[in-house]
């Protein structure tokens, strides 16, 4: 939590648990829909790093290369992050997300890890 600039106020809002389908950031970022999609080029390093499916690294990483040049879809690629959480939630260069006006309760539907029942052999 620290790493990312979270409180325990910002996670857990609600009475009860955090959610067991999703990860909290994504939870988070589902909450605050006001405040995506962010732009990777301009963002804070504290806001980039709070974009599902991008790490502390993968953060500080972007920062770093828009030193550089500006920031494309693959450059996300290349750092392994994982697009599937990411997409809805990120600008780049190239790339601006077509999932922008769906509702939160679709994109969790959407994004939700399903539960899989593991093989013993």
């Amino acid at each position: 939590m620290r790493g990312y600039g979270f409180k325990a106020g910002e996670l857990l809002s609600g009475p009860g648990n955090l959610a067991l389908d999703i990860d909290p950031k994504l939870a988070w970022a589902l909450a605050h829909r006001d405040q995506f999609p962010v732009d990777l080029n301009r963002a804070e390093p504290t806001m980039i790093a709070r974009i599902p499916g991008i790490g502390m690294l993968s953060a500080k990483r972007l920062v770093d290369l828009r030193r550089q040049k500006r920031i494309r879809f693959e450059d996300l690629t290349r750092l392994r992050c994982s697009l599937e959480k990411a997409k809805p939630f990120v600008i780049t260069q190239d790339y601006r997300p077509s999932l922008a006006g769906q509702e939160s309760a679709m994109l969790r539907q959407h994004l939700r890890d399903t539960p899989a029942q593991l093989a013993l052999w």
